[in-house]
């Protein structure tokens, strides 16, 4: 054994790789290495030579599987040094430069409506996501049986048995932050409100959360040709085409009367939509004059006041902007759809320096 212990300790010490290591570990301690076989023959040996070779080979062992490591370490340590020496960096050197963010299409576009709606005297409200069904629904004039206010339509928040208080949904629209507007400022009053909504739809132009942005103006003259106007205004600016035409279709909504769907000229030649120009139309937003019975909830007398509000999705006139095919990518988190339709983050939109320049 004293011949085995110094062939293998010998032959570890001059190993120089772990190749050569795991060769001479399967030659000593391997299921048919020396050692190995020289413990098989314990079983043919008298318990007295047992009690002095088992604690013998044990002790060889160890001693060998020892040195295996201790070498192995020492090969790690000295590659490392190495790769080290090879490898060096000069921490004076300046810095590489980083690939720069760019801004989500929504973001852009959100930057883009307020600053048309701005240069129209518009201010920007924000409301909370979360809100109570009074503020959501009954203030809005739309009645207990509408179809909107069901479940499968609406995300309504859990309330525990026993809770008696109004039950809260996230929202379905930001009309909520126009009579909370009204109820904090009172008329006149003219805002915009953008954000977030959720509803229970989900395909390739729908997803359970999206943006909205919804205007509301409010005084003593203002009528469907104001509103009219508006939107004419807020089309040309943000589409960038002079030629804009716009359709206002008769429609019912709870919370505007008169109501009106807007479409807007368009072709789709070659399978490319062109707008301003073709035989087509296609519906981009729905308004109309404000309901008394919503004037009365935020607090406003509609004997003295009247208004308009409009509303439209942030994310459906993105897509129409900029080729976008499918609503959902939107909110698919990848990065290489961001880089393709994404916009510098020094592209801050303005009405004289340009939307989306």
């Amino acid at each position: 054994m004293d011949d085995l212990k110094a062939k293998y300790i010998a032959a570890i010490a001059d190993a120089s790789d772990e190749a050569a290591l795991e060769d001479l570990r399967v030659q000593a301690v391997g299921k048919k290495g020396e050692v190995s076989l020289k413990m098989r023959e314990l079983g043919k040996m008298t318990p007295e030579e047992r009690q002095i070779m088992g604690p013998r080979l044990n002790a060889l062992k160890d001693e060998i599987n020892s040195a295996l490591a201790a070498r192995k370490a020492s090969l790690a340590d000295a590659a490392l040094e190495e790769r080290l020496r090879s490898e060096w960096l000069d921490v004076t050197l300046p810095g590489r430069g980083r690939p720069a963010g760019t801004i989500h299409p929504v973001s852009q576009v959100t930057e883009e409506v307020t600053a048309i709606f701005a240069d129209m005297g518009f201010a920007v409200a924000e409301g909370p996501q979360v809100e109570s069904d009074w503020y959501n629904f009954d203030a809005l004039n739309i009645p207990g049986h509408h179809p909107a206010r069901a479940e499968m339509d609406t995300f309504y928040m859990h309330r525990a048995e026993g809770d008696t208080r109004a039950p809260h949904v996230l929202r379905t629209h930001t009309s909520p932050v126009q009579i909370r507007s009204m109820q904090a400022q009172g008329a006149p009053i003219r805002v915009i409100c953008p954000g977030r909504v959720y509803r229970c739809d989900y395909d390739i132009t729908h997803t359970p959360m999206f943006h909205q942005v919804e205007g509301l103006a409010i005084d003593k003259d203002i009528s469907m040709a104001n509103l009219k106007w508006v939107l004419e205004e807020f089309c040309r600016a943000f589409f960038e085409v002079d030629g804009v035409e716009l359709r206002f279709r008769a429609s019912h909504f709870p919370f505007t009367e008169p109501s009106a769907e807007v479409d807007i000229r368009c072709s789709w030649e070659g399978g490319t939509l062109k707008l301003g120009e073709g035989d087509d139309w296609l519906e981009i937003l729905g308004s109309g004059m404000v309901h008394p019975k919503v004037l009365q909830a935020g607090g406003i007398d509609p004997d003295q006041w009247q208004g308009f509000a409009f509303g439209m999705g942030i994310d459906r006139i993105a897509m129409l902007k900029y080729g976008i095919p499918d609503l959902r990518a939107f909110f698919d988190s990848d990065l290489r759809w961001l880089r393709h339709y994404g916009f510098s983050a020094l592209a801050k939109p303005t009405l004289h320096g340009g939307l989306s320049a």
